[in-house]
């Protein structure tokens, strides 16, 4: 499992050094994910319109699925979740239910939360050193998952399987993702 986790790190690495440049470190190989992953679900929940945040798709399998908002508001609560355990802190019952709070409701609210998501993440990436990525974590529940390597590269798999659902739901409604205009 070390070799593993090693070599996709070396990988990770390599892949985004130019040859003048200085070596990464652990924290700025994976801040650079944590900024692309950012961009990406930051621009499509922006592209959503606010009278469709309640949007649920309802046509075929898809009773129970969350809305729009809902989706956002989960990626956003799992963010700080993950941040939090990165940084051995206790995440709040928002954060470990994976729902975010009640009160935030309208789009800019939903915004503000995930974009303050993503803030937590790059506090968090940026405490992973070379001599702490792979120290097992006291909090994290998950005995198979326990690294701060593990959850920074966890957060952003979590955050790219619901960007896929948030661009379906764009284009359920017409709209075409940011990403697929440029």
């Amino acid at each position: 499992m070390k070799i593993v986790i090693r070599s996709l790190f070396c990988l990770l690495l390599a892949s985004h050094v130019a040859p003048a440049q200085s070596r990464l470190t652990v924290s700025q190989a994976l801040d650079f994910w944590i900024t692309t992953t950012e961009n990406e679900v930051v621009a499509a929940a922006g592209a959503m319109p606010e009278e469709k945040y309640s949007f649920a798709p309802t046509n075929g399998e898809f009773t129970g699925v969350r809305t729009f908002a809902q989706q956002v508001k989960h990626l956003a609560a799992n963010n700080y979740r993950m941040a939090a355990y990165i940084l051995a802190q206790k995440p709040t019952p928002e954060q470990e239910s994976e729902k975010g709070p009640d009160a935030i409701q309208s789009k800019a609210q939903i915004m503000g939360y995930l974009r303050g998501s993503f803030e937590a993440l790059h506090r968090a990436v940026a405490a992973i050193s070379e001599e702490n990525m792979l120290e097992p974590l006291p909090r994290f529940p998950n005995s198979a998952q326990r690294t701060r390597l593990q959850l920074a590269e966890d957060v952003v798999a979590h955050s790219f399987n619901h960007y896929g659902q948030m661009v379906e739901y764009l284009r359920m409604n017409g709209i075409v993702p940011p990403a697929s205009r440029r």
